[in-house]
């Protein structure tokens, strides 16, 4: 059976747009440290790929390497993916409820609380503020924006909590918006030199883990050509920005690239360190 093999991808969303690039807004790490991989932690990853070959000298199974990429300072992936949903849900219904008690007020009041217009206009604003700010996703093949899934989904900061106008700067101002939570970055493709020269084959894949939204890029790699080989991963990330007077989540594309590096080492069995096998069970 193929060993699996995972790439995590780390990227600072906020940083990377602002900068346009990827260039030091990017932390790869991978599980194969024991068998050497190198920069674990840093935007220059080298990943370890050994295993030719077992340590009878036969050939092994190829190995299998499967991209995940998370941003840094997002909300965890690990909530229910209908968290984001729910919540702006939440809050459009907490706003229905604020209406009716307010209505109620107008109608059932003894002072003059709500009796003015002023006043009612006010609470309507507080009301409207605490639903906070719908966004829209900008699709990348079209210049209108689209929901693309994200229906109702609201501007939130890194905790969760929705935000409204007052954290967000106006048009005029160049302020980056504070802790924002920003969209997952994607990656949309694998290129470069391995897969040039045949020694990955990626594709993307679907599966039932709903972290990745169902969709992962993997490839298989041909371990009988020792050598060091770059690749380049194609990220697509989300600014957020004012699209025809909305908020919408504009798609920026960059590219980053990391290093596989193939020995002919055999492969050996992580807990004993030696040839692949049964494990040495001590007799009692």
């Amino acid at each position: 059976m193929s060993q699996q093999l995972g790439i995590i991808l780390m990227i600072d969303v906020n940083a990377a747009v602002e900068a346009n690039t990827l260039e030091g807004h990017t932390y790869l790490f991978d599980n194969m440290k024991l068998q050497g991989s190198e920069n674990i932690g840093t935007g220059k990853l080298i990943s370890a790929i050994n295993g030719s070959h077992f340590s009878d000298g036969s050939q092994a199974n190829e190995q299998v390497l499967n991209w995940l990429p998370y941003g840094v300072g997002s909300l965890p992936p690990t909530l229910p993916k209908t968290f984001l949903a729910d919540k702006s849900r939440n809050s459009d219904l907490g706003a229905i409820d604020d209406l009716k008690t307010l209505a109620d007020k107008i109608e059932m009041t003894d002072n003059d609380e709500f009796t003015d217009v002023d006043s009612i206009l006010a609470e309507l604003k507080r009301i409207s503020k605490n639903t906070g700010i719908k966004t829209k996703v900008q699709n990348k093949f079209q210049d209108t924006t689209n929901d693309l899934g994200v229906v109702g989904q609201k501007i939130m900061d890194v905790t969760g909590e929705i935000m409204n106008d007052d954290c967000i700067p106006d048009d005029s101002e160049e302020e980056k918006i504070p802790q924002i939570n920003s969209l997952n970055p994607i990656i949309t493709g694998i290129s470069g030199e391995a897969v040039d020269k045949n020694i990955i084959y990626p594709a993307a894949y679907g599966s039932p883990d709903m972290v990745t939204d169902g969709w992962y890029w993997a490839a298989s790699v041909d371990t009988s050509r020792p050598g060091t080989y770059a690749y380049t991963m194609d990220v697509q990330l989300y600014k957020l920005s004012r699209v025809n007077e909305e908020w919408a989540w504009v798609p920026v594309h960059m590219t980053c690239e990391a290093y596989l590096k193939i020995s002919n080492k055999p492969k050996v069995n992580g807990f004993t360190g030696k040839g692949v096998g049964f494990l040495p069970i001590p007799m009692i």
